[in-house]
C-alpha cells in the first residue's frame, strides 16, 4: 500500500504519476528475493520530510523572499514576479546538479512481506 492512496493531491503530485516505480535498494541479502516477490519498501520519516522541504518548503521560501526583496528595492511587480521565478527555477537547478549527492542520503530497506 503506497501513502499516496488517501491523498487528496496525488494526481497533481509526480509520485502519484505513475502506476510503476523503480527504487534501487542496495542489501547484503540481495540473494534471498526473487524478481517479482512481494515486498515490503521504506524509508526513514525523517528522509520523506528532507524531499518535502527541499522540494516544496525551500522554494516557496526562496520565491517568496525574492519578490519581497525585489519590492522592497522598488522593481516593478511583474518584473519581480518573473525574477524571482528565475531564480526559484535556478534553485531546482541547483538541486538537480547535487542530485546524486541528496539520492545516496535517501536510503530504502526492503523486508520480505
Amino acid at each position: 500500500m503506497e501513502a499516496c492512496g488517501s491523498c487528496a493531491s496525488r494526481k497533481a503530485c509526480a509520485m502519484g504519476s505513475s502506476d510503476k516505480r523503480e527504487i534501487t535498494i542496495f542489501t547484503d541479502d540481495a540473494d534471498a528475493y526473487i524478481v517479482g516477490e512481494a515486498v515490503n519498501v521504506s524509508a526513514r520519516r525523517s528522509m520523506g520530510i528532507m524531499a518535502v522541504v527541499l522540494c516544496y518548503v525551500v522554494p516557496l521560501v526562496v520565491l517568496v523572499a525574492a519578490l519581497a526583496i525585489l519590492i522592497a528595492l522598488g522593481c516593478n511587480e511583474g518584473v519581480a514576479a518573473m525574477i524571482s521565478l528565475g531564480i526559484t527555477a535556478l534553485y531546482y537547478g541547483i538541486l538537480g546538479l547535487f542530485h546524486r549527492k541528496i539520492s545516496r542520503k535517501i536510503v530504502f530497506t526492503i523486508n520480505k512481506i
